[in-house]
């Protein structure tokens, strides 16, 4: 497994392009691997025929883990293969080794914010013509797992031989990561009925059981029969509580579920499932966003404000510009990138907000990163990142949004497209949303949520002093910010800075 990230631990992997017995072009794709942080195509290091798959689709291991074996087509390993392994028919093969680290940076995550590249607001005069968010995730450093346990040969490949009894625990094949968590919460594997190819105990499988072993009950993996009860469940669907008979649950702390992952151990009521419930598991970008949340929480001292802001000055400059904008770049002028240069100028008056907490120390960076968190169909959220804001003026930065999106929607964002955000941004907006208060993206201190704009009644100065009503564009913007960082006259004075760039500055200028 190749190592994505110098953050990432584990990957997924999706699908194998190549099957056993299938000639393979070096630097051709091999499988697709998804990991908290991307979806990627891993190409093969060296030309030839795969000879062995070593673990299946939908198997989660740890990086390095050997995943397949390519045999050179004339049965000895080419000058330029990479380092070779001996099979069992004693040829030299070529085996998928780790790749180099990925592209370093400060790890904004890649889970994560409620963003899209869309406009903020709804309503019928056009400002509601973005795309949809959701909630703000990213992910952070993933805490060192330990060194995966050496291949043994149980770790070949599923023969023509019959499939491993569940009920037998000689002979499972498992991958390093099902290994540890079996062993970490005392978990016996001949008790787990595995959902993967031939019978294969997944993550997935494993994560079910201790799950149920916390909430009383039995999950049916999907695909595959009801798991056997794990120790210290009473192995009744929809149980609430362990049978008295039952032996005693490990003394291990099971892993909590990320929706109650807030909450201490044993605060929240078991979970019955009933007859009629639909148990939908956890994917990987859902378990790490949770996870990434969470963690953010327990972090960073969250609060809050929130301005108002007025947008007819941005919207008069949209209405006369969007057709022309739309002919020569492609793609609509929303309110985004409006929001995007003015937080750019804001941040380089306000340079705590643009920062991380370190050891005792606030870090703070003179590079404005700033990522743009986009919706992935309701399936996930990613947030690339436009590098080096703060040399680039609005149509430039509304174009690197609205490429950013597209490649995060089409799975096909880089390591350096997610890595080193130091401030992110928001958006809600398009569901008309009124104040969203987003989760801080880990390390960054401060994260920005525009919300819906809508028409509404306004004071205004009128030309002879007095004071009338007029209706204007109108919507919220809100900041979380550490409070660890700055305190609150700092966080609103920053905020105030950008509703003053936006409601103040000739926007046609920028275009």
């Amino acid at each position: 497994m190749p190592q994505l990230g110098e953050t990432v631990t584990e990957g997924t992997i999706t699908r194998w392009a190549k099957q056993v017995g299938d000639a393979i072009a070096e630097d051709e794709v091999l499988f697709e691997v998804s990991t908290d942080k991307v979806d990627s195509e891993v190409p093969s290091p060296v030309g030839g025929v795969v000879s062995e798959i070593l673990v299946a689709e939908g198997e989660t291991v740890d990086v390095g883990t050997r995943l397949a074996v390519i045999s050179a087509r004339d049965g000895a390993a080419s000058a330029s293969s990479a380092p070779a392994a001996v099979s069992t028919s004693e040829a030299p093969e070529a085996s998928v080794a780790p790749s180099e680290p990925g592209a370093s940076g400060q790890d904004d995550g890649s889970l994560p914010a409620d963003v899209t590249d869309g406009e903020v607001g709804g309503g019928t005069d056009g400002t509601g013509q973005g795309e949809d968010g959701g909630q703000p995730a990213a992910s952070t450093p993933q805490p060192e797992s330990p060194q995966p346990a050496p291949v043994a040969a149980a770790n070949a490949p599923a023969t023509s031989q019959a499939a491993p009894s569940p009920s037998a625990s000689e002979g499972l094949v498992l991958s390093p990561v099902v290994r540890r968590l079996v062993a970490e919460h005392g978990l016996d594997p001949s008790s787990i009925v595995g959902s993967g190819a031939g019978g294969r105990i997944t993550r997935s499988d494993v994560l079910a059981v201790i799950d149920s072993i916390s909430s009383g009950s039995t999950p049916k993996a999907p695909g595959a029969p009801a798991a056997q009860p794990a120790p210290g469940s009473s192995g009744a669907p929809g149980s609430s509580r362990p049978s008295s008979s039952a032996p005693p649950a490990p003394s291990t702390p099971p892993r909590p579920a990320p929706a109650g992952a807030t909450a201490p151990a044993g605060a929240t009521a078991p979970v019955a499932v009933g007859s009629t419930d639909e148990i939908v598991p956890f994917t990987n970008i859902r378990r790490r966003t949770a996870e990434h949340m969470v963690r953010s929480k327990q972090t960073s001292a969250h609060t809050m404000v929130a301005v108002e802001v007025d947008y007819l000055g941005v919207e008069r400059v949209r209405r006369a510009e969007k057709d022309r904008f739309r002919a020569a770049e492609g793609f609509g002028l929303t309110y985004l990138p409006f929001v995007t240069r003015a937080v750019v100028d804001a941040l380089e008056d306000f340079p705590h907000v643009n920062s991380s907490v370190g050891d005792d120390a606030l870090i703070v960076h003179h590079e404005l990163n700033i990522g743009i968190a986009v919706d992935l169909d309701f399936e996930g959220l990613l947030v690339p990142v436009v590098h080096a804001a703060e040399g680039k003026r609005m149509r430039v930065i509304a174009r690197e949004i609205s490429e950013l999106a597209a490649r995060a929607r089409a799975r096909r964002l880089t390591m350096d497209d997610i890595s080193g955000g130091t401030f992110t941004i928001t958006n809600a907006g398009p569901f008309g949303t009124f104040i969203t208060v987003p989760v801080i993206n880990q390390p960054q201190v401060a994260i920005l949520s525009t919300d819906g704009v809508t028409k509404k009644p306004v004071a205004v100065e009128l030309p002879d002093g007095s004071d009338g009503i007029a209706v204007h564009p109108v919507g919220n913007l809100v900041l979380s910010w550490d409070h660890r960082a700055f305190d609150g006259a700092y966080a609103a004075a920053f905020l105030k800075a950008v509703k003053d760039t936006i409601e103040s500055r000739d926007w046609s200028a920028e275009l």
